[in-house]
């Protein structure tokens, strides 16, 4: 084996309520060092060193991930909008996306964005926005080909193919087309990344002459902006981890003045969708005295799980919409959002942990509830974009069942199968899937999905692959993938852990696992796995392995601290493990935005809170540490790549040199959640289950 690398250490310190902490690499904060990219790539070498004994079976794993995905073009389901039918594909033999479009009943397709051609010369790309206008002949559409989710808004001429002159560098996600197709409204990130402003460009103008129509200046807050289904209004929401404001942007009107529909107030969330009035469609200019419609508002204003309410666009009129599916108020269902399609609601809820779906008039009534047809399965609205369709596409899927679309019909019920995604030699028949209950130390229940091969033993002999997430109210609802096969066929239990934190039981799940009670998702994860190898006697616990990216890297990092004789091995990925000291500073991206998620350690409690848990300030003692895989990229905005740098760096030193600690730093183009292009995915995906099984002793 090879050495692995050693960082230089510079001695820091910091003081703080009272304590004092040593930090030999706040160095690497500073990304810019050759010094820190010289450590990085030695790094990547030390990866590729050890990784290399794996190289066979990774490449194996990758060949069978390969196998399963079709040989030909691959097309999604089409979706209508304003008279065309739109969907998107994937040519044969190719990395990434096509944006296809045809007249209904029409056998020709027009390609109208291309990700394979856009992304040539760069090793990413990802199309972020792709809005066609409200007459159809224009596409506004946004790229990012980095992975920093810094985006070129460029607008394309659909009659010939050709993008226009008008080009806007430094975009965030987020568009809205004016009424008459001559404006487009977009985001612009500040300096750490937050999109704070909505500018309005026309078409034609320079950049330049892009005038600002809204600024966030509460640095907690961040914007999204989007056309709302009706067509008459822009919507930008602010919004902070509890708190929300909405604008509307009068479409028929591009040059009015955003309308305020309710001031925010601390702790007070609210969401909004349009209703046109009744026999009416997309708009010209509103005339004066003409009925604006409704909103529909999605809100916890008194309401600690959500309820629905009503109001004019200007906030007035405000009233409860009294539907069967959420009232009376019970602790187990949660209302996370309302879509107007025409004369119906679709609501999304979650009910005693499970999705589903509801379907009701503007009065709430005429209730029918779309529950998934799979077990331990998942539920959701996949395509909605016509006001005037009757209908939306929903798809379904579970660990085990490719994902299936299917038309809903809003006025009847009635699911119509559209298509199934093709996975070439796989039978789900042969694998079963279902979700059980860990106790956890305080007597709570935590679902726990499971995934195995039909024979497979659940009796304390089957290794486990424990994954888990638990933050920001997130649902870990269950998503077929081409590589898990690979592991249920070796034998392996895959298992998803829906710890207090994340959103599976509604607002108070995420409230018990969030800010000075966010230990509880450490605990609630080790307590799933002591459960399930101890009095669940379901898996080997000599053989249980874990999982999380994100949020989800720092509950990998603490669990690897505070229980290092639990894990075989634990996979981190792009994991948020220098928690104080990023916490503390407002330069970084996002920081300010997640006091209301981590705290805020100027505060003596929430500092002594994060501080407990922190993984860089609380490394394992020396000696039996479980195999560590973690990851991160150069170009990753989320968590900074001096994060999972400075962890490794402080482990190494710590430790007794222990080879198995690897850092896959992505040194090039890469986004957060990993490469793009499917192959680049399967690639990645094979090397990490490779480390997986190898930490399992099932390498043969």
């Amino acid at each position: 084996m090879p050495q692995p690398p050693f960082a230089p250490r510079v001695p820091s310190i910091r003081q703080l309520h009272g304590q004092t902490d040593a930090d030999d690499y706040s160095w690497m904060r500073d990304h810019e060092q050759a010094q820190f990219r010289d450590y990085l790539a030695a790094e990547r070498d030390y990866y590729e060193a050890c990784a290399a004994r794996l190289t066979d079976l990774a490449g194996r794993l990758a060949g069978e991930s390969a196998y399963r995905i079709p040989a030909q073009a691959e097309f999604g389901v089409s979706w209508p909008l304003s008279g065309f039918m739109y969907r998107i594909g994937r040519p044969e033999g190719r990395e990434n996306l096509q944006f296809l479009r045809s007249k209904p009943g029409e056998s020709s397709e027009q390609v109208l964005i291309d990700e394979n051609i856009v992304g040539a010369g760069s090793d990413y790309v990802e199309i972020a926005d792709l809005v066609p206008s409200p007459d159809g002949d224009l596409l506004a559409w946004t790229v990012d080909l980095t992975g920093a989710e810094i985006c070129q808004l460029r607008i394309r001429d659909l009659r010939t193919g050709a993008d226009l002159p008008d080009l806007i560098e430094r975009t965030y996600q987020g568009l809205a087309w004016s009424a008459d197709s001559r404006y487009v409204w977009y985001l612009v990130p500040d300096e750490v990344n937050r999109p704070f402003q909505v500018w309005r460009h026309q078409l034609g103008t320079a950049a330049e002459a892009d005038e600002l129509i809204y600024e966030e200046t509460d640095a907690r807050f961040e914007i999204t902006l989007r056309g709302s289904r009706s067509g008459r209004f822009g919507i930008v929401e602010s919004a902070s981890r509890d708190t929300t404001e909405v604008r509307l942007l009068p479409l028929a009107d591009p040059l009015a003045e955003p309308v305020l529909v309710k001031p925010r107030r601390r702790g007070v969330e609210y969401h909004v969708d349009h209703a046109r009035p009744k026999g009416t469609t997309r708009p010209g200019a509103l005339a004066g005295g003409e009925d604006p419609g409704w909103l529909f508002i999605v809100t916890d204003e008194g309401a600690p799980e959500f309820t629905l309410m009503r109001a004019r666009p200007d906030g007035s009129a405000m009233t409860a919409v009294k539907c069967a599916a959420i009232a009376p108020a019970r602790p187990g269902t949660r209302l996370h959002g309302c879509d107007v399609v025409g004369e119906h609601l679709v609501l999304s809820l979650r009910r005693d942990g499970a999705p589903l779906l509801a379907i009701t008039g503007h009065d709430g009534g005429n209730l029918t509830e779309v529950r998934p047809g799979l077990a331990a399965g998942s539920i959701r609205i996949e395509h909605a974009h016509d006001y005037d369709a009757g209908s939306v596409i929903i798809v379904e899927e579970s660990l085990i069942e490719p994902p299936a679309w299917y038309r809903l019909v809003l006025a009847t019920g009635e699911r119509e199968l559209l298509k199934r995604r093709m996975v070439a030699g796989y039978e789900p028949a042969r694998y079963r899937t279902e979700q059980v209950a860990a106790v956890a130390r305080d007597g709570t229940a935590i679902p726990v999905t499971l995934a195995y091969l039909a024979g497979t033993p659940l009796d304390g002999t089957a290794p486990c692959l424990l994954y888990g997430y638990g933050a920001y109210e997130a649902c870990s609802d269950p998503e077929f993938a081409v590589g898990l096969p690979s592991l249920l066929d070796r034998g392996v239990v895959y298992a998803i852990a829906h710890v207090r934190g994340g959103g599976e039981g509604g607002r108070s799940w995420w409230q018990q696992g969030r800010l000075t009670r966010k230990p509880t998702t450490f605990t609630d994860f080790i307590d799933v796995a002591d459960w399930l190898a101890g009095a669940g006697g379901l898996v080997d616990g000599r053989r249980i392995v874990s999982r999380g990216l994100s949020a989800g890297g720092l509950l990998q990092g603490a669990v690897y601290s505070m229980r290092p004789d639990r894990w075989a091995a634990v996979v981190a990925e792009v994991p948020f493990v220098d928690c104080v000291t990023t916490m503390l500073d407002p330069s970084i991206p996002l920081t300010i935005n997640e006091w209301d998620e981590w705290g805020d350690p100027r505060d003596p409690e929430d500092y002594a809170c994060i501080r407990s848990y922190s993984p860089y300030d609380n490394p394992p003692p020396a000696g039996a540490r479980p195999r560590l895989l973690v990851t991160g990229a150069v170009h990753d905005p989320r968590v900074a790549v001096h994060e999972p740098a400075k962890w490794v760096a402080r482990l190494r030193a710590t430790g007794d040199g222990e080879p198995a600690l690897l850092f896959r730093v992505e040194l090039g183009a890469g986004a957060h959640t990993g490469p793009s292009g499917r192959y680049a995915k399967v690639r990645y995906e094979a090397e990490v289950h490779a480390f997986v099984l190898d930490a399992m002793g099932l390498t043969g």
